[in-house]
């Protein structure tokens, strides 16, 4: 449901051819050293789209000073919607992988289920303990036949980022753990608070800033998604989505967004201008919104938990089997996705880590952001975090999201589309894109 959004420093935290190519797949691992590295320094190669993060907080060359005879070297395409099919044809030929390559939460059921008979099983890698990731992150990347072949790096816990200088104008609480309790447990109240802030300040901002983010952040809180267990859409026969479109198109009908597409210049600039005074916020949006609302925003904005537990975001770490050094590449996925180096890239980068044991690690459980008012923010993603339920993933999560979000909600928001007719146009979309 998410491309990795830019990685903004905090440092104020604490410092077809899927079924193609039936080649005969090498045998596993066996988890000793590689046999042809001998003596000689072994170079592995990392493969990631943006930002990721883990060259950027220094642990490629902690690990290289760790283990003297390995060099670790990164391989970055900018954007994953171009890495991604790559990935898929170099895994099918088995050649021009990287030894140990990225997946972004929105392809990973499509990965494990198409894909994992080509990947090393890192389930049984020397220093993985599935007990120090949160169950619903280890499940996505464990297939049916109970390998776990993709390793979870950050995740994007949700809360709800606010403005408390506009809150306070329409005669809201401002207190992070005031305004939680207005919604709690229930996106219904969310949008009662809206037209509670829409009725005192009919002139002023708008309540959020549109209609889709809510759509997403509604959906990612359900225990039934876009698909169901067996691995079959079930979008348009899901109530919960259902339920999802109904709350998202109210707060569109009703006047509450500021109408803004999200990740687009007028976006932007709606955190730098008080466009909206809400808006739905998992951890590593912290930083965009530091960047976007620039320094007058600082002490403005302030986080609080959302009305249900949702996840927007996260990735993964893969071994191919058809790499030189599967062994030696899957203790480097092991360490890099270990707890404390979570915890590292937490403090430098503000992903949130997708490893349950590193959220007591004090540089996470002690984590404050003075931007956000000196908000816990530790605290409250760890919290959030523990409640995301355990939903299936599908193979074509991303995709779905996107038509459901840009042909269906967003003209609901932008142009005010019958909110039936643009769930019928999203459904045919859906199918149409899917070839069913």
């Amino acid at each position: 449901m998410w491309r990795r959004t830019p990685t903004l420093a905090l440092a104020l935290l604490l410092g077809a051819l899927l079924a193609a190519g039936c080649a005969t797949d090498p045998p596993g691992p066996s988890y000793a050293r590689d046999a042809d590295a001998g003596d000689r320094p072994v170079t592995l190669t990392v493969g990631v789209f943006g930002s990721f993060g883990l060259k950027e907080a220094g642990l490629y060359d902690a690990y290289m000073r760790l283990h003297p005879d390995v060099a670790v070297r990164q391989t970055s395409i900018e954007r994953n919607e171009n890495y991604y099919p790559q990935l898929l044809t170099h895994l099918v030929t088995g050649s021009g992988l990287a030894d140990v390559q990225a997946v972004e939460v929105g392809n990973i059921a499509e990965v494990v289920a198409t894909q994992g008979h080509r990947l090393v099983d890192l389930g049984r890698a020397p220093g993985v303990d599935r007990r120090a990731f949160l169950p619903w992150k280890w499940a996505q990347g464990t297939g049916r036949d109970g390998r776990t072949v993709a390793l979870g790096t950050d995740i994007g816990p949700q809360a709800v980022c606010y403005r408390k200088d506009l809150f306070a104008r329409a005669g809201l609480p401002t207190g992070r753990e005031a305004v939680g309790r207005l919604w709690a447990g229930d996106w219904r109240r969310f949008l009662a608070v809206g037209r509670r802030f829409a009725a005192r300040t009919p002139d002023g901002a708008a309540f959020t800033d549109s209609a889709s983010g809510v759509l997403s952040a509604v959906v990612s809180s359900g225990r039934l998604r876009f698909y169901d267990e067996r691995g079959a859409l079930v979008v348009g026969g899901n109530p919960a989505v259902r339920e999802a479109w109904d709350i998202a198109a109210s707060f569109a009908r009703d006047g509450l967004t500021a109408r803004l597409q999200q990740f687009t210049p007028g976006w932007d600039q709606g955190f730098a201008n008080g466009a909206f005074a809400t808006v739905a916020c998992p951890a590593w949006m912290l930083g965009y919104i530091q960047d976007k609302a620039g320094p007058a925003g600082r002490g403005r904005w302030d986080v609080a938990a959302a009305p249900r537990p949702g996840n927007w975001g996260g990735s993964f770490l893969v071994v191919p089997k058809a790499g030189p050094h599967r062994a030696e590449a899957a203790r480097l996925a092991a360490w890099l996705t270990a707890p404390e180096q979570q915890a590292r890239v937490f403090a430098l980068r503000g992903s949130f880590p997708s490893a349950s044991a590193a959220h007591a690690l004090p540089t996470v459980a002690s984590a404050r952001h003075p931007y956000f008012g000196d908000a816990p923010v530790g605290a409250i993603f760890t919290a959030a975090a523990r409640g995301v339920p355990t939903a299936p993933v599908g193979p074509k999560e991303g995709l779905v999201a996107q038509h459901l979000s840009d042909v269906g909600m967003l003209q609901v928001d932008q142009t005010g589309r019958d909110p039936a007719e643009a769930w019928a146009a999203a459904l045919r979309s859906i199918d149409n894109a899917l070839d069913r």
